[in-house]
């Protein structure tokens, strides 16, 4: 059975962004999939003196470890200042310092989602551009704007245009997915 790793690139306990990585990932019928909490992986900033002093925490060991295990990788881009969470980025500093292809070569499903009228769109224009460059496959993408006003637990996606708009982005996930014939 395919499996799929997701996660919100957020450290709060709240994240919109992890509510909805977890939406997406459960639209996939027929995966195992891995849902994780980027509070399982708090580590002290990246520094190569600590580094040097302490060696890599066994946090980034494991995330490197669940990468490797998995087909698909989806996260969802909280937005700080245009970029990354300290927390996200941190993890992507450290776990790179184990391989120089950090994402495994591995197809991407990436989202963001804000409160605010663009969605996040900064970090994931980020993350377009850098995720090929650490080795991941980004087969879709899609940010969702006011998450507070177009998104429901009970029913996901309600604005109708954003919802058609994401659904083709799936779509194209899932065809990739289905084509690659991966199994376990």
């Amino acid at each position: 059975m395919p499996k799929i790793l997701a996660f919100g690139a957020s450290n709060s306990r709240r994240s919109i962004n992890q509510q909805f990585a977890a939406y997406v990932a459960q639209r996939f019928v027929g995966y195992d999939l891995t849902l994780i909490d980027l509070n399982d992986f708090e580590m002290p900033l990246y520094g190569i003196d600590k580094e040097r002093e302490n060696g890599i925490p066994a946090e980034a060991h494991t995330f490197k470890s669940l990468i490797a295990d998995h087909d698909l990788i989806i996260i969802s881009f909280a937005e700080h200042n245009g970029s990354y969470t300290v927390a996200f980025k941190n993890l992507m500093d450290w776990t790179s310092r184990l391989v120089s292809s950090l994402w495994a070569d591995k197809p991407m499903f990436l989202l963001s989602t804000s409160p605010g009228r663009r969605g996040g769109m900064g970090v994931l224009e980020v993350a377009q551009k850098r995720v090929p460059h650490m080795g991941g496959f980004v087969i879709a993408q899609f940010s969702l704007p006011a998450f507070n006003l177009h998104f429901s637990p009970e029913a996901g996606i309600i604005d109708a245009e954003l919802s058609e708009a994401f659904e083709k982005q799936l779509a194209l996930v899932v065809d990739y997915m289905n084509k690659g014939k991966i199994e376990r």
